[in-house]
């Protein structure tokens, strides 16, 4: 059962703020910020009345521990609009519990149901107008969790400040994507929070992630960080793979992040007919199934990328291994948006009204 909390304020400023908005034509992806932003503070154990605020500036002490030591969790949702409709949300619960989930790995207070969805829903009706009804477009939206104490000792606060934030975005890949193999960096530990949506977690991968970039690729593809022999997930996005007719899958561990999209893709295949494996897979094993023309397609999935093809990996000794299908990557990318944009039914229940 949701919990009950107190309706949230709007402060001055917000309807100005609304009614001076103009978009650009060209969006990019998270570069736009909506007007208006959400924020709830937690202090003295308890969650105080959220407010609807003008997008800016915030105040945040220097030596406060989410600048220290990344005390902070953050998710990744969108939502979408069909005019003359209002905007909608694709299993914003599902990001409730991964979002509740990150902060129990870092020790900070799960934001409540209720409250979560309150900032969620605010910002999105606020931004009704702003949600762009292009094709692949979206209202990209970024809950975060982060703590306000300050200090120097390495433990948990006892203030925090839930926010969400928001950007009309175009689609985040416009094609195919090009992967660099990472065989020297580790972006996560057994043990440690790779399966948590924290900054930390994020900022183990800029680097490898940064060089992929200077090659000429657009993202890294990470391997487990024990033997560096199993593929984890993508910079940001989980990876399957379509060997022999058949979808394939790196089982979860605690060191890849458990995607939405990713759980949302395992359904629609089951749902049309395709065999489904979660296991481990080794990623000399694929390149050799690349090689031999087994292995047909490699696909990226995440709620930017949603379902995009790999056109080419690259490993470090310089080898490229090119694929150059994507019929199973087209019709589940097709079948995923449909939903999400209701331009096809839901036949899962994943979409939410916002005044639901």
């Amino acid at each position: 059962m949701t919990e009950t909390i107190a309706p949230y304020s709007v402060a001055p400023g917000v309807d100005a703020a609304l009614a001076a908005y103009s978009a650009p034509a060209t969006l990019g992806f998270g570069i736009v910020p909506a007007p208006v932003m959400f924020s709830a503070e937690y202090r003295d154990g308890a969650w105080q009345p959220g407010e609807l605020l003008p997008f800016g500036p915030i105040s945040i002490m220097p030596n406060s521990r989410t600048v220290q030591f990344a005390e902070s969790i953050f998710e990744g949702m969108k939502a979408y609009r069909a005019r003359p409709a209002p905007p909608h949300l694709f299993r914003p619960l599902v990001n409730c519990a991964r979002f509740a989930a990150s902060a129990a790995r870092i020790g900070m207070p799960a934001v409540p149901e209720a409250l979560f969805l309150q900032g969620i829903k605010a910002l999105v009706s606020a931004c009704a107008d702003v949600v762009p009804d292009r094709e692949g477009a979206s209202l990209y939206l970024r809950p975060i969790l982060f703590s306000t104490d300050p200090g120097y000792s390495v433990a948990n606060s006892n203030a925090y400040r839930y926010m969400v934030l928001a950007s009309p975005s175009d689609p985040y890949s416009s094609g195919p994507m090009r992967a660099r193999i990472e065989r020297d960096d580790v972006r996560a530990a057994r043990g440690g929070v790779g399966f948590a949506k924290t900054g930390g977690n994020y900022a183990a991968a800029m680097r490898a992630t940064s060089r992929a970039v200077q090659e000429g690729y657009g993202v890294a593809l990470w391997l487990d960080p024990v033997e560096r022999r199993l593929i984890d997930e993508f910079s940001g996005m989980n990876m399957f793979a379509v060997i022999d007719g058949e979808l394939h899958t790196p089982l979860l561990t605690d060191s890849i992040l458990k995607g939405v999209t990713r759980d949302s893709v395992i359904t629609l295949a089951h749902s049309q007919g395709l065999v489904v494996h979660e296991r481990p897979i080794a990623i000399d094993e694929l390149l050799t199934d690349i090689a031999i023309g087994r292995c047909t397609e490699v696909i990226a999935t995440g709620t930017a990328a949603i379902v995009t093809s790999v056109s080419e990996l690259g490993d470090a000794d310089g080898r490229i291994y090119r694929l150059s299908e994507s019929l199973v990557s087209d019709g589940l990318r097709s079948a995923l948006l449909a939903i999400q944009t209701r331009e096809g039914p839901d036949s899962f229940g994943w979409t939410m009204d916002i005044d639901d």
